[in-house]
Formats: C-alpha cells, structure tokens, sequence
C-alpha cells in the first residue's frame, strides 16, 4: 500500500537525521540546528500559512492547549532533545534506545486512548524490537557489556518519550485542519516557543546565519526532507493505520542507519545487517497485519 511506502521514505529520511546530527555536532550547537531546521521547515509552509492564515489562526484560538502541546512535543522539544543527546551519546546507545519508541507508544496508547493490542501484534513488536537489538549490537551480545549509560542516552530517553507521546495524543488534533493544514500550524507555533528559548539562551540569528551559509545543504535536508516530507509521511500513517502500527516503523531505523553508513561512510555490511533485518521485516508484518478487528 502507498502509506507503508511513504513510511519507509520518513524513516530513512529520518535515519539520515541522526546521521547528520552526529557529523556536526562539533560545529553547530543543538539549539542552532533545532532552530534553523524549523525556521528552513516555516519557509517552505509560507505558501499554506498565507492561504489558509484565517482558518488556522480561528482553529489556534479554539483549540491553543491542544495545539501548543503538540508543538511542544513535535517541534520545539523532540529534535532539540535529539541533538542535544547526539553531542554525547554514541550512535550505537542512541539507535538502541530509539528502537523502543514503538514500545512506547504501545505504552501510552493503551493508558491513554484505551487500545488493546492482539498477541499476534505483541509477538510482532518483540520480534522487531529483537531484530533492532541484534542489529545494533552487531550480533554480539557481549557488546552489551560496553555499553555505559550517560548524559547523552538520558537525553536521547527523554527525546524517545517526547516523540511517542506526541504520535499518540496527535489523534486528538483538531479535526478542522487537515493534515499539511495542522502540520503547518503546529510547525509556526512550535517554532514561535523554540524561538523565545533561542534568545533566552543567548543566541543571535544574524550571527548564526554564518553556520547555516557554511552548512547549506544539512539545513535544507533537515527542513525540507527530515521536516516538511517526514512529518506529513508520519502523519499520513497515523491517520491510515493508527500509531501503534505506524511506530513499528522506527524499528527500520538502525537498518536503515547500516545502509546510508556502508554508502555514504565507507563501513561494511556484515552477516548480522542480513539476519537483523530479516528479524525486523517478520515482525512489522506480523504487528501490520493482525486480522482481529478493533485493534489499531
């Protein structure tokens, strides 16, 4: 179906997200690269903002709480906590613990919208979750004994619970805005609460335009593809298949993560890539396609 398609394009944007976060961390600070993705992200929805600016603002009015929580969590917060935690964290700890936001979701979707979840799904998620573990620890379960928790895997943590709570409560955003609508409007309104914290922490937009002249080409990806065409991907799959199902999708992500490093990094692909990801395809199609009706 064209929703999974588009799914597997916003993860593998995505994957390149955390490869990118991690090549400039010495260069550019978290909030600069959280600030700029946004504002690059705001440019290209001037079009639906002008068009549609007094229907959003109407919906903002109505429906601010709901809205400003969303952008909190989808905007202003979960990128900036990413890449705050890349500055610290390896990318082995960091994908290892991103491979539990389909977990996470399930977590919260069960508290909060009340969804029961089939075995076959379960059996599904514990199969992917494995593959994604066997991926990352390269086949190797004593590499579990280097790996250290810091600063950064909290931050990552953090980042992780911010992202499946927003795929979750996103079910209750305003049913007057469709979904390049509400996009726009939680992108406009997150970026105007990352902006006030931008400033608070010193930072200069003029001064900093010297980071985003230096860096093109990682500002226009992570606006435009890691942005503008992965959340509207996301979001597409949360309206067509629900969160739970949509979340097994970040588990592509170390996989994913694998391919762009042996294309664009020089690294090797092994055995283990093979067998984890066979792990992980089994399980996404075991938790996509449990037949027992009410299930999401």
């Amino acid at each position: 179906m064209p929703v999974f398609f588009l799914l597997i394009l916003c993860v593998l944007f995505w994957s390149g997200n955390f490869v990118i976060g991690r090549f400039v961390h010495s260069d550019i600070d978290p909030l600069q690269l959280a600030f700029f993705r946004w504002l690059g992200a705001a440019v290209f929805m001037l079009p639906v903002i002008i068009v549609k600016f007094g229907k959003i603002t109407k919906v903002i009015k109505e429906h601010f709480l709901i809205l400003t929580l969303l952008s909190w969590l989808g905007i202003t917060a979960f990128n900036t906590l990413l890449y705050v935690g890349l500055q610290y964290t390896t990318a082995t700890n960091a994908l290892l613990i991103n491979s539990f936001i389909p977990i996470l979701i399930l977590v919260f979707s069960f508290f909060i919208l009340k969804i029961r979840i089939s075995p076959k799904q379960f059996t599904g998620i514990l199969i992917s979750t494995l593959g994604v573990i066997f991926l990352v620890l390269r086949g190797q379960i004593s590499t579990l004994s280097t790996l250290e928790l810091n600063q950064g895997d909290i931050w990552i943590i953090v980042s992780s619970l911010t992202w499946a709570l927003y795929s979750v409560l996103v079910k209750f955003k305003p049913k007057e805005l469709n979904d390049l609508e509400f996009f726009t409007t939680i992108v406009f309104v997150g970026l105007f609460w990352l902006f006030l914290i931008y400033k608070f922490m010193g930072y200069s937009v003029n001064e900093d335009m010297a980071k985003v002249y230096a860096h093109p080409w990682v500002f226009v990806y992570v606006s435009f593809f890691t942005s503008v065409l992965s959340f509207y991907f996301w979001h597409q799959g949360i309206h067509h298949i629900g969160a739970n199902k949509t979340g097994q999708f970040t588990h592509l992500m170390p996989l994913f993560g694998s391919i762009l490093a042996y294309l664009f990094l020089g690294e090797k692909l092994h055995l283990y890539h093979i067998f984890g990801a066979l792990l992980i395809a089994t399980g996404i199609y075991l938790s996509l396609f449990s037949k027992r009706k009410g299930i999401i």
